[in-house]
């Protein structure tokens, strides 16, 4: 796989030598067991995959170029590249300003990009009308180009379905930039609609059979669909795709679900189209591996990434299934030994929590989204260890026996 050119400070020299260790060990990704680094009375579970993926890295590389080949021009990212706070946060004192919010907000008005300044199109891609728009303006959204390349896969799977004659179903969260993105793509080929859980695929069940009238369309959906979109004639022939960093058994159970209900309301199972393949495989990679560690077991979990991360809150949902999780930003947000700040996802508020560290004796697992940087884990790692009253010295100790 191809290496990055990303500033060094966003790597762990500890956490990079664990996984390259185990690259070598496994190196076709067979081995899902997480490792096991006891450090004094701490043990660290770490799952076998975490971190920057192949998207991510590029998206760094590729914005760092943008910055080192136009000094003294006006850089621009269409929205946050990727979803951390550190990188962003880089990325603006550096002199990159957003176009947009992560949900949508104007932060800066078209019509004062110019064509001579430089736009960065952000991992999540971007919707076809912002890029048509940008292009009539003679600004350039090729050389800078970030999109992963597995959202393209989406992409390009979106429009073979939808020109093969069925309807793109979008398992994702609608104010997502990438879901924005893909929902933009896919409706230029095919009617389209947003899902976001398997509760909202049970309601266009009720629409597909009939049973709700189809006058309640756009209210039950308000802003998931395309322009036009006819529920007694749209809901005929569908195909599931997703937001790439969903949960790979929700999206799997969402298309089986559609799948059975299509099929068995016109007995016809070529009305649903089989996609997949539109799963990401460093989601799936990531998922399988927080599933082995939730497995191996632990006092408690420790999720690291930003707080709008879609993919870190689907691993947190993994590990909270069978241990107390906590979703955090970083170090800062473990506040002393007998209080924790940390994210509800699905409010989106933080929340403080006490007595969080069991005394004695401690097995956690720690682990991070794709977007978060391993240096970030890292001082994590170290923090438990302060709280802990474990010299630091014994991590490194651990690690060269990993």
């Amino acid at each position: 796989m191809k290496k990055f050119d990303i500033p060094t400070y966003y790597r762990s020299p500890l956490i990079g030598a664990i996984k390259e260790r185990r690259k070598m060990q496994d190196p076709r990704k067979k081995d899902f067991a997480p490792l096991a680094l006891t450090a004094g009375e701490v043990t660290f579970v770490l799952p076998r995959h975490f971190g920057f993926c192949y998207g991510v890295e590029n998206a760094i590389e590729v914005s760092y170029r943008a910055i080192a080949e136009n000094p003294g021009k006006r850089l621009f990212l269409l929205s946050e590249m990727i979803h951390n706070p550190a990188v962003n946060e880089d990325l603006q004192r550096m002199g990159i300003q957003f176009i947009l919010s992560t949900d949508g907000q104007q932060l800066i008005p078209w019509d004062t990009i110019l064509p001579g300044d430089v736009v960065i199109t952000p991992a999540f891609g971007t919707t076809v009308e912002i890029a048509q728009m940008l292009s009539q303006k003679g600004v350039d959204l090729e050389t800078y180009d970030t999109t992963c390349p597995f959202v393209e896969k989406v992409w390009k799977r979106s429009a073979e379905i939808g020109q093969s004659g069925y309807t793109i179903v979008i398992h994702g969260k609608h104010k997502h930039e990438e879901t924005r993105a893909t929902f933009s793509h896919s409706q230029a080929n095919a009617p389209s609609i947003i899902i976001r859980d398997l509760e909202e695929a049970q309601r266009l069940a009720g629409f597909i059979r009939g049973e709700y009238p189809a006058a309640g369309f756009a209210q039950a959906f308000h802003g998931k669909f395309s322009d036009n979109f006819d529920p007694t004639r749209d809901l005929q022939r569908i195909g599931v795709v997703n937001q790439t960093t969903m949960l790979a058994t929700e999206t799997q159970a969402i298309a089986d679900y559609l799948k059975t209900i299509i099929t068995a309301h016109f007995s016809d199972e070529s009305r649903f189209i089989d996609t997949r393949d539109t799963l990401c495989y460093a989601t799936n990679d990531n998922q399988t591996a927080t599933l082995a560690a939730r497995d191996f077991g632990a006092d408690l979990a420790l999720v690291v990434g930003g707080y709008n991360s879609s993919n870190t809150s689907q691993i947190a949902t993994i590990l909270e299934e069978a241990m107390p999780t906590y979703f955090i930003a970083d170090e800062s947000e473990m506040l002393s030994a007998s209080e924790i700040r940390h994210c509800r996802y699905g409010q989106k508020d933080l929340l403080h929590t006490a007595d969080w560290l069991p005394q004695g004796p401690l097995r956690v697992v720690v682990t991070s989204g794709a977007s978060c940087p391993d240096v970030v884990l890292e001082a994590v790692m170290r923090k438990v260890l302060a709280l802990k009253g474990v010299p630091e010295e014994v991590l490194e100790e651990a690690a060269n026996w990993a």
